[in-house]
Formats: C-alpha cells, sequence, structure tokens
C-alpha cells in the first residue's frame, strides 16, 4: 500500500510507514521535521498517494507522532483511537473472496492508513518495528533478519558509530587497569 493510494499488502505498505516514522531525524544534533517546509511536506504526501493538503497533512502529523510514541513504548496503542474515529471497513464480495475497502474521511485517510500499516505489522512481524538503538537517533528500523537481533536503523551509519564507541570505551578502560 502507499499512504493514500491503491491498497497493496506486504513490503510496500510497510516501507511507506517506515518512511512516515523516519520524518523526523537528527541531522548534526538538531532534530528535524520533515514536514516542516510545506512543499516538501507536500510533494512527501502526493508522492505516497496523498492530496498534499494542510488538512491532510494535520492528520499525518498527529498519527506519525503517536505512532512514534506507540512504538517507543512512551504512549499505549490505545492513544491511537482517535486516529480511527469513523472509520469503517467495508467488505466486497467476489468470485475471488472477500476484500475489505477502507472508509475513512479524505483528509485522515493517509493517517488511518498508516496505523493500519501499523497493526498489520505488529500483526505479521511482531517486535520487528522498534526504534533505532542509538539513543542519539530519532529513526525506527523494521528487522526483516531471520536471527530478529538488527538494532540499528543503518549499520553504515549508527551501527558503526555504536561499535566504535564501545570499542574506544574499551580500550580506554583496558589502558586505565
Amino acid at each position: 500500500m502507499r499512504l493514500g493510494g491503491a491498497r497493496v499488502t506486504g513490503r510496500e505498505e510497510q516501507d511507506a510507514l517506515l518512511e512516515l516514522l523516519n520524518t523526523t531525524p537528527v541531522v548534526n544534533g538538531v532534530v528535524q521535521d520533515l514536514f516542516a517546509e510545506p512543499d516538501t511536506a507536500r510533494s512527501w504526501q502526493q508522492a505516497h498517494g496523498g492530496t498534499g493538503t494542510a488538512e491532510e497533512l494535520r492528520s499525518l502529523v498527529q498519527a506519525r507522532d503517536a505512532l512514534q510514541d506507540v512504538v517507543r513504548g512512551s504512549r499505549p496503542a490505545t492513544s491511537l483511537a482517535p486516529l480511527l474515529k469513523d472509520v469503517t471497513s467495508l467488505p466486497h464480495l467476489s468470485s475471488a473472496g472477500v476484500s475489505w475497502e477502507l472508509d475513512a474521511p479524505a483528509e485522515r485517510r493517509m493517517a488511518v492508513e498508516a496505523v493500519m500499516a501499523w497493526s498489520a505489522l505488529l500483526e505479521t512481524m511482531p517486535g520487528r518495528l522498534r526504534p533505532c538503538a542509538n539513543a542519539e537517533c530519532r529513526l525506527f528500523l523494521i528487522d526483516r533478519s531471520k536471527t530478529n537481533k538488527g538494532r540499528w536503523c543503518s549499520m553504515a551509519v549508527c551501527g558503526n558509530r555504536m561499535k566504535a564507541r564501545r570499542h574506544y570505551q574499551r580500550t580506554r578502560d583496558g589502558a586505565a587497569e
């Protein structure tokens, strides 16, 4: 699924959710909001199947912030309930079986789909969506490894940085003895 677009399950849906969660990176020690600039936000929305309206953005930011807190464990999942107010799913029966169509207000559709993507990921890959283990990083990862031991949003950035810090600490502690 592209957020705001036609419903497709699987990796595309997961990647769109991860991209949304990762729109508040830390750059040079300062938290950035990629949605702070209206043109950038509008482009992001449209690239992910949205309309680019201000109302849609407000709902999307509300969902992003709530989902970030839920994934970090600082808010309960029940805090997402207001985002799903007045949302229904309508069944459609065909020879292929039952399919479901989301019925949500247009300005909240992307936000609702983000919550639905989070829920589907929680159900199909429990514990695989998590914050980066680097305390200075605000990004998230989906661990798709067999061992489910991924810790960093990027091995090239946070992983190497954290390993270098541990190595430095070990050599410093060893030299102090």
